[in-house]
């Protein structure tokens, strides 16, 4: 029995995963003990960093606007699910007007917010907005206003009795609902602030949290940089240096050995102790006996664009994007390569625009602008008390990723309603269009040329010639 417990208290002992070995060759690492305590702990120095990068180094300002272009694009677009097509439409209608007005600053409409708020939470790791009722409003009385990530105090931690208590800014009642938020009038530091730097209480209904959830329970989000800021600062600081040794290589400066101290009178503008002389083809500088000069030659840095490029793949996998998107470099790209690094990279693009932007960003806003229509009377709906999902069912059609190769795309989608695999309303929805307005357009269309006494037939496509890399 004692044998048995000794080896038992041995296995107990001993690690079954290198990753949780405790030799000499883990001293040093570093791990993550808790999600919350590290953002709590770095996320506002991390946030800041990121910004300063984001706005003066180019591979990271291409990287963002690579990003916030392909999660939103022109615009996450709702379409009503009501089964009634004239409710569709007026809701549609009414959207329209509406979004030319959604900021309160009118500097952009929603989809320019939507923008906004998705850049914030690459750059930051979190936005927030805040939605209120507005006073003056053309149309429905909605605006959206984007706040900065610092003004939901980050430091803000108290409990409030009852179970409920504040944690980053966020408050919790007793089961663990976020119930509220606590947001400062101005960002801390704004010189054109306001003074009061009390937090206001502002329930969570009314507030949108944008951030991509890592763990459960999280609270704030991190910077999408924070895996590549220190290699940017580092891979900066080469740059530096790269580009300070290359002016000092391109520098012509000579050096005279005189070891009798008897070259004085050279021709040539002393300035500061340095000679300078012009120099023509085909010129003969006659020297003092026991003179020379000679030319510095530094060495230059083979393996600089071999650096460089290295470290930006590595900044691109931090960042989830094709190497291509961020360092515009297509020397020696192939076609597969290429689609196949696409192709990847739009699975995490639709990720994040259904799990992350439409459910905690656009799917509360169409919430309240339906239930506002509704109040104000600008959409009809006397049944809505008794079935408000009908009316607040929406699908969000984002935009249309560009074809790889239109023609092998566009075959290959026909073949795909053809064989009844697909739908021709869904396959317009993938293009980020209603597929009842593109009908209408049709027909629009049609009617027209009839009347007009035009005829348009359909031209086959011609038939691609197969290439080794296709």
């Amino acid at each position: 029995m004692r044998t048995f417990l000794h080896r038992l208290l041995g296995l107990a002992r001993a690690r079954g995963f290198d990753a949780a070995a405790g030799s000499r060759r883990w001293e040093g690492a570093r791990t993550v003990d808790g999600l919350n305590a590290a953002v709590l702990a770095g996320a506002t120095t991390a946030a800041r960093r990121a910004g300063w990068y984001a706005r003066n180094n180019p591979w990271v300002a291409a990287a963002v606007d690579s990003l916030v272009g392909n999660v939103v694009g022109a615009g996450i677009k709702p379409q009503s699910t009501h089964l009634d097509r004239a409710v569709r439409e007026r809701l549609q209608a009414l959207w329209l007007r509406w979004t030319d007005h959604a900021a309160p600053d009118g500097l952009a409409d929603f989809y320019g917010l939507q923008a906004m708020a998705v850049r914030a939470m690459v750059e930051s790791g979190e936005s927030f907005a805040r939605l209120r009722v507005a006073s003056d409003a053309a149309s429905i009385p909605l605006h959206l206003e984007l706040l900065d990530r610092e003004q939901v105090p980050m430091d803000l931690h108290r409990e409030i009795g009852g179970g409920a208590r504040i944690r980053a800014g966020i408050e919790f009642d007793a089961a663990g609902r976020r119930v509220a938020y606590r947001v400062l009038s101005s960002r801390p530091g704004d010189p054109l602030g306001s003074l009061r730097m009390d937090p206001l209480r502002v329930p969570a209904a009314d507030c949108l949290h944008l951030f991509k959830p890592l763990a459960a329970g999280q609270l704030r989000g991190i910077t999408w940089l924070a895996p590549i800021l220190l290699r940017l600062h580092e891979l900066d600081q080469f740059e530096d240096a790269a580009l300070v040794k290359a002016k000092v290589a391109a520098l012509f400066t000579g050096f005279i050995t005189d070891p009798d101290g008897t070259a004085g009178g050279l021709s040539g503008t002393n300035s500061g102790g340095a000679l300078t002389v012009g120099m023509e083809p085909g010129s003969l500088i006659p020297l003092p006996p026991g003179t020379d000069i000679r030319f510095s030659n530094p060495t230059e840095h083979d393996a600089y664009a071999p650096f460089v490029k290295n470290h930006l793949r590595a900044v691109a996998a931090g960042l989830g994007l094709p190497y291509e998107l961020v360092s515009g470099d297509l020397e020696g790209a192939a076609y597969s390569s290429i689609r196949a690094g696409l192709i990847e990279f739009r699975r995490r693009v639709e990720q994040l625009q259904h799990n992350v932007v439409v459910h905690l960003f656009c799917r509360p806003v169409w919430e309240r602008f339906v239930r506002l229509a509704v109040l104000t009377g600008d959409l009809p709906a006397r049944d809505f008390d008794r079935n408000p999902e009908a009316y607040l069912g929406c699908e969000w059609l984002p935009p249309k990723f560009d074809y790889v190769d239109p023609m092998k795309d566009v075959q290959a989608e026909i073949l795909a309603i053809g064989a009844g695999l697909k739908s021709r309303s869904q396959a317009i929805s993938e293009r980020g269009y209603d597929a009842e307005q593109v009908d209408a357009e049709i027909a629009a269309d049609q009617g027209r040329a009839d009347g007009l006494g035009l005829s348009f037939g359909q031209t086959a496509m011609p038939q691609e010639k197969e290439t080794g890399d296709g």
